[in-house]
């Protein structure tokens, strides 16, 4: 990427993004009104700044579009980081926002019997599959990963799974699915991403973005 080009900040979808946009407009970057328009199908958008553009994409996506150079800046969750493990990916300010956890949830009727406590073989439903092997593994329990994107919480009750992985905020959506956190992978946090030949090749304005965003949290905290 020439600095003449804009830089591309990868924004996502969902959870994060509401709780990103303060940040982003204290940082100096401001979308386009089109931006907030919910009708609009368009994912890249202009912003305040001429050298910088912004794409809306799902939150694994924000990972690869930075990892691979297609954006050189990005927001996301630190569950998505740890997920994919990007030797190219950066991720130098924890933004302290987007908090939640990435938990094992299971029925409550299992609970309570104890039958998953004695079992050496799960069956998972999960968007994580590598965190979620990892984890098992340190149990001693072979995790068979059966890849979800999206409705987790039906997978225990049609009998696609025994149990879940999946982000964890106030734990209200296991209780009405009938589901109990059982253990706890990992906190999450949004983080701020960058591509690591963009902080070495464009390191005037990729930096001068970090050191911003660094400063709104310091303050944040200070305060």
């Amino acid at each position: 990427m020439s600095a003449a080009s804009p830089l591309v900040f990868a924004l996502p979808k969902g959870r994060i993004l509401e709780e990103a946009l303060p940040l982003l407009e204290q940082a100096g970057v401001v979308p386009e009104s089109a931006f907030f328009d919910k009708a609009s199908r368009a994912l890249s958008f202009a912003t305040n700044r001429a050298d910088v553009t912004i794409i809306r994409v799902r939150a694994f996506d924000v990972a690869t579009f930075v990892a691979h150079g297609a954006a050189q800046v990005g927001i996301v969750g630190s569950d998505v980081i740890d997920e994919f493990d990007y030797a190219d990916l950066y991720a130098p300010v924890d933004l302290d926002i987007g908090h939640c956890r990435l938990s094992v949830a299971e029925p409550a009727s299992l609970v309570e019997s104890g039958a998953s406590a004695r079992e050496s073989h799960a069956r998972v439903a999960t968007k994580y599959p590598n965190l979620t092997r990892r984890h098992f593994e340190k149990l001693g329990v072979a995790a068979e990963v059966v890849k979800l994107n999206g409705a987790m919480e039906l997978a225990p009750s049609l009998g696609l799974s025994s149990r879940i992985v999946d982000l964890v905020s106030s734990g209200r959506t296991l209780k009405e699915n009938g589901l109990v956190e059982t253990s706890r992978i990992m906190p999450v946090s949004a983080r701020l991403i960058v591509n690591r030949a963009a902080l070495k090749t464009d390191s005037a304005r990729v930096g001068a973005l970090v050191d911003a965003f660094r400063d709104l949290v310091a303050k944040r905290k200070a305060a």
